[in-house]
């Protein structure tokens, strides 16, 4: 069995037994408590400890990366500029889709109030700053000071700003600095999975104390989150139909009869990477010439997490609706560019690892407490799916629509010709 199993069988076990001990045994769950949670608070710890210095390198290696990209020629340039506006397009998606799903169908009554008791012991809900002292710190004054306070929007402004800068560097200069952070990323994923093999036990350990203080109210509310961040990633999906057909200029029976075996094999093996062969030949099938496929579509399952930004957003906004976090439109404008930021930046890591380093960040910014990631982890494993489904539909839509355009564009020239 997978770790990610071993952490839902922990989450599962820890609310039944929390819940069995409020029920029948009170004094001898109190007592188990005071043990598991701070088990639960040092293993969330250790998770949060790697995340503003793995964010940082993380920003740096992908702009160097994209850099090069941009580099490396006309199509190379194309597809970075359509990656880019996909990942923008599916942050602004989540941002206003996701609250209108909760309004539509809100959490099942009670949820939210018995799970933010089951997790107030220590949480903090930052206050929303007023509009004029939000924007005056965006550039942060000192940026150790930001990442010691866990002010991730000034520190990742000057993350890029540095990162681009790197970009303008001499080749000799600009390889050192690059291979240092991304040696740092490398080491601090190497202590990310350690404190993820320790996660069954941290999750029971949460779990159990939520299962004791909440009651069945949890359960209700996890199923509600799992279908709605869920609903978030298929409605990115829907859109990549929409992509291939407009962008594409594709019929949408030729591109829905042709990604049927690419949505199979994603939802079975739930890695982009392994659909990349399948997704090479349907590409060709769909008219896209294969120098141009050979280039657009590895680029865009490296780089192009198109259901990140929205489902990621969704999480925090998720978690900021449990605690009654109130989002102005400054916040979620800022929420947007860091769920595109981190997406790119995390967009080679495990699930399990981009899930609370491209997460937690946009908690921060929206004020919203990081404590519940450790729990919407464990169930993790469903919304994945549709994750990685939504990512190889819009990975096929967009090679498609620039596949269109190049082929506009030859023709263009050899009329010139």
């Amino acid at each position: 069995m997978s770790n990610a199993g071993f952490i839902l069988i922990a989450l599962i076990l820890g609310l039944v037994l929390g819940l069995l001990g409020d029920a029948y045994a009170t004094g001898l769950a109190s007592g188990i408590t005071a043990v598991t949670d701070p088990v639960g608070s040092l293993w969330l710890n250790g998770l949060r400890m790697t995340v503003v210095p793995l964010v940082v390198s993380l920003l740096i290696t992908g702009v160097a990366q994209a850099a090069r990209a941009a580099r490396a020629g006309r199509i190379a340039g194309l597809a970075l500029g359509w990656i880019l506006a996909a990942m923008a397009i599916s942050g602004t998606i989540g941002a206003f889709l996701t609250p209108l799903l909760i309004q539509l169908w809100p959490m099942p009554a009670g949820s939210a109030d018995a799970l933010k008791a089951a997790l107030g012991s220590g949480v903090e809900v930052a206050a929303v700053p007023p509009f004029g002292e939000f924007l005056t710190t965006i550039v942060p004054t000192n940026p150790v000071a930001a990442a010691a306070s866990d002010a991730i929007l000034p520190l990742l402004v000057f993350t890029g700003a540095f990162a681009f800068a790197i970009t303008r560097l001499p080749e000799a200069s600009r390889g050192q600095l690059t291979g240092f952070f991304a040696a740092t990323a490398d080491a601090l994923i190497i202590v990310i999975g350690w404190v993820l093999r320790l996660a069954p036990i941290g999750v029971f350990a949460l779990a159990f104390g939520v299962g004791a203080r909440s009651g069945a109210a949890i359960f209700g509310a996890v199923l509600h989150y799992v279908i709605v961040l869920s609903s978030v990633g298929i409605f990115i999906a829907l859109v990549a139909y929409l992509v291939a057909v407009l962008g594409g200029r594709i019929a949408l029976r030729d591109y829905a009869r042709e990604i049927v075996p690419v949505q199979a094999l994603a939802i079975s093996t739930q890695s982009s990477l392994a659909c990349l062969p399948i997704m090479l030949r349907k590409a060709r099938q769909l008219g896209v010439h294969e120098s141009t496929a050979d280039v657009v579509l590895p680029m865009a399952v490296a780089l192009l997490r198109a259901t990140g930004p929205a489902m990621n957003i969704g999480v925090a906004l998720y978690v900021a609706h449990w605690f009654g976090v109130t989002v102005g439109p400054a916040q979620l404008a800022m929420a947007i560019l860091v769920c595109v930021l981190t997406s790119l930046s995390s967009v080679s890591l495990p699930g399990q690892i981009s899930f609370v380093t491209a997460i937690a960040p946009i908690c921060i910014v929206l004020g919203a407490p990081v404590e519940p990631l450790a729990l919407l982890l464990a169930v993790e494993t469903i919304p994945d799916i549709f994750r990685t489904l939504g990512n190889v539909m819009m990975d096929i839509s967009v090679t498609t629509a620039i596949g269109q355009r190049d082929g506009i564009a030859e023709a263009e020239a050899q009329e010139v010709l």
